[in-house]
């Protein structure tokens, strides 16, 4: 369909003009049937079909000359709004000024400032996002909430189209919430990662590795919002490394939204390679309590006796080491 306002007619328009050229460039208005009025309102709106009332009639005008004209007119549009683009930092300078002057920096910059209530954390992290401009971070642990991944789609949605890169860390409970699994399928498909993390781990929200947000209270009732370069360089190894031991999952597949590694294959993975048990442990970042349990699983469901034998059953199915 063409644009109704590039001055490009529509292939039922060109139909009709070219009818028209075939009645010599003149046909007469009742020549025009009811079916092809929308084609004829557009070649008039265009300029490529003018009326005649004396005659009641419609003639067709020269493209060339209709190009030319509506050329003309589309390079002074562009023209005015490059400078409407260069204009407008100025023209909405002072509305940035005033927007700046709410939000009081504390004495201390690198201080952390706490907020206390949902409504009030909610839109300083909104505020953030917004501002965000190259990554955002997040670890979100436990189950979520529907309305609060509507507000994440809406807001995550937008980073990621203006070109911001982002990470979201769940646990493995969200795969069976619609809400949360639409909203990763939507994030994956414009370039988004989502991943879930079958251990405990922290939650944190992380803006341009600039502003980290954890909460400041067991309810969640109270955030804390930290820009000290050294506990961001802490908060950002810990995220590194759980996200490193998290699963990609088949969030688009419906039928198939299952982990490519679960936390007992990743412990089995390694016995295969050949590590002890405090080993496993360490790679992983694990309580050797966690990996003996998994251990067990993995023993039950091979049927194996000792971590020898389990190692070499897994082995010999093909499983590498990490």
């Amino acid at each position: 369909m063409a644009d109704q306002g590039s001055g490009v007619p529509g292939e039922a328009a060109r139909r009709l003009y070219l009818a028209v050229l075939a009645e010599g460039g003149r046909i007469p208005a009742t020549g025009i049937s009811a079916a092809d009025s929308a084609a004829r309102d557009e070649l008039v709106r265009i300029g490529l079909l003018m009326e005649n009332p004396l005659d009641d009639a419609y003639f067709a005008v020269s493209p060339r000359a209709v190009a030319e004209r509506i050329g003309a007119r589309l390079r002074s549009s562009a023209t005015r709004l490059l400078l409407e683009a260069e204009e407008l930092p100025t023209v909405l300078d002072g509305l940035a000024r005033a927007y700046d002057s709410v939000r009081k920096p504390p004495v201390d910059p690198l201080a952390p400032v706490v907020l206390e209530g949902g409504e009030r954390i909610r839109h300083r992290v909104a505020e953030l996002v917004s501002e965000c401009r190259h990554e955002l971070l997040t670890a979100q642990p436990g189950p979520r909430q529907p309305e609060t991944m509507t507000l994440a789609r809406r807001q995550d949605l937008e980073l990621v189209r203006r070109g911001a890169s982002l990470r979201a860390l769940y646990q493995p409970v969200v795969l069976g919430e619609p809400a949360t699994v639409d909203y990763a399928v939507a994030i994956t498909e414009h370039g988004g990662e989502v991943r879930v993390l079958d251990e405990p781990f922290q939650r944190m929200i992380i803006i341009d590795r600039a502003v980290a947000v954890v909460p400041a209270a067991d309810d969640h009732s109270r955030a804390a919002f930290l820009t000290d370069p050294a506990v961001l360089s802490f908060l950002l190894a810990v995220h590194e490394r759980d996200w490193a031991r998290a699963d990609a999952v088949r969030w688009s597949a419906p039928k198939a939204r299952t982990t490519t590694h679960s936390a007992p294959d990743r412990v089995g993975r390694l016995l295969a390679a050949g590590l002890t048990q405090r080993a496993v442990a360490t790679r992983l970042g694990l309580g050797e309590r966690t990996v003996a349990g998994h251990i067990a699983r993995l023993r039950a469901r091979y049927g194996a006796q000792t971590l020898f034998q389990l190692g070499w059953l897994m082995r010999g199915e093909g499983r590498d080491g990490e």
